[in-house]
């Protein structure tokens, strides 16, 4: 019995020395599978690095162009135009009610339609000559362009123009900025203003949308308010 034991372990001497010295090949690498995210912890870090970015970055919008052209230096937003049936109605409307003043008119007798262009420039500053006069009104941002097809005004037949916010939905609004929407709105009430929502109609607290006499919507809002209104979705 004692050389058997004796012998049982330089067996295992040996075998375990074999073993050390020549330890058993790793295992096959595991079969990559078809799931194609990354691990969890990676898409963590991507969502995290992600929300860390400005939501006006161009990381969180894709599409937008990391820098403008260079080609497009000088661009600038000049006007918006709305088709008009009556420009004794919307010149009041513009003028009176929202202060606008009327900084150019273009009219083409041969195609029979004018143009009203009209924005919060002092028409005082203006050219005299009336070609230069074209030229600053273009130089102007954010005017508003009225384009009147003459006869609408008197036409029975004429059913007006669509604002954008009926089916089919498209064009939805212009804003103007006021000291104070509330008092804004006090005075547009007065004036028999069409309102669709008011100041504190709504979930939007502060801000009013009214209609010109065409039926475009506009949108009126103030600087001391307008950031409590969009915080959550700042």
């Amino acid at each position: 019995m004692a050389m058997a034991s004796t012998s049982s372990l330089l067996l295992l001497r040996r075998f375990s020395s074999k073993f050390l010295s020549n330890p058993p090949p790793p295992p096959p690498p595991r079969r990559p599978t078809s799931f194609s995210h990354p691990p969890r912890s990676d898409r963590f870090r991507s969502s995290m690095a992600a929300s860390s970015e400005p939501k006006e970055s161009p990381l969180s919008n894709p599409g937008l162009a990391p820098e403008s052209d260079a080609a497009t230096k000088g661009y600038f937003f000049q006007q918006t135009m709305f088709r008009i049936k009556d420009p004794k109605l919307s010149l009041d409307f513009y003028s009176r009610v929202l202060g606008m003043s009327l900084l150019k008119r273009l009219d083409f007798p041969e195609m029979k339609f004018s143009l009203y262009f009209l924005g919060y420039e002092n028409p005082a500053t203006a050219p005299s000559d009336p070609v230069q006069r074209t030229v600053w009104t273009f130089g102007q941002k954010a005017t508003l362009e009225l384009t009147h097809n003459w006869g609408t005004e008197n036409d029975p037949e004429f059913k007006g123009y669509h604002n954008g916010n009926s089916e089919p939905c498209g064009f939805g609004h212009i804003g103007i900025t006021v000291d104070d929407t509330y008092k804004a709105c006090e005075r547009f009430q007065q004036l028999g203003v069409e309102f669709v929502k008011k100041p504190d109609d709504g979930k939007m607290k502060g801000i009013a949308f009214i209609k010109d006499p065409d039926g475009y919507w506009i949108e009126i809002f103030d600087l001391k308010r307008i950031g409590g209104v969009t915080t959550a979705a700042s």
